[in-house]
């Protein structure tokens, strides 16, 4: 079997990956959620892996922001959007490209740590690859102002240095 991984531009690759992710969370499914009505960010970055056979398989997005964290800018690397075909989950492409994405984050010499959030099913997967949770507040802008992030739960990745505890604002929409 043969799988391409490519990392794109973000604005440029949406074409490509908006089959993938409406057919993931489409309306029907994401207004039941209880994040549903969020203002998401739009990626840096887009990892898409394809096959052959089945063509776009798999997505992951990056996000490149400099937050502050207990009142100190810091600049971090974000995944959001991750997510797998249904019927091709369970053959590791997510692994894969959240691989690819946090090499990517490596290679920007300022990132000091991976950000990402979560919904509790998910907590395993990502513990499994050495993310950690964030048991301190998350801010972020939305249309009405400055909120608390709290519709899903935060994890951080160690790069340099990776803070479990404190207040995070996202100084933007979160992702």
């Amino acid at each position: 079997m043969s799988i391409e991984i490519d990392i794109l531009n973000g604005g440029a690759s949406w074409p490509i990956a908006k089959p993938l992710l409406h057919g993931v969370w489409g309306p029907h499914i994401v207004e039941k959620l209880s994040w549903g009505h969020v203002k998401w960010a739009n990626p840096d970055l887009r990892v898409l892996i394809e096959t052959p056979e089945d063509g776009l398989v798999c997505h992951v997005g990056i996000y490149f922001r400099t937050i502050t964290w207990n009142g100190r800018k810091v600049h971090v690397g974000g995944l959001g959007g991750v997510c797998t075909r249904e019927d091709r989950r369970g053959r590791g492409y997510a692994t894969m490209a959240i691989d690819a994405a946090m090499h990517t984050l490596r290679a920007n010499e300022a990132v000091r740590f991976g950000l990402l959030f979560c919904e509790p099913h998910n907590f395993a997967f990502y513990e499994a690859r050495k993310w950690q949770p964030f048991t301190g507040e998350v801010y972020c802008e939305q249309p009405e102002g400055r909120i608390r992030f709290d519709y899903m739960a935060p994890y951080v990745f160690d790069v340099v240095r990776a803070p479990t505890l404190g207040t995070i604002d996202l100084c933007g929409l979160p992702w």
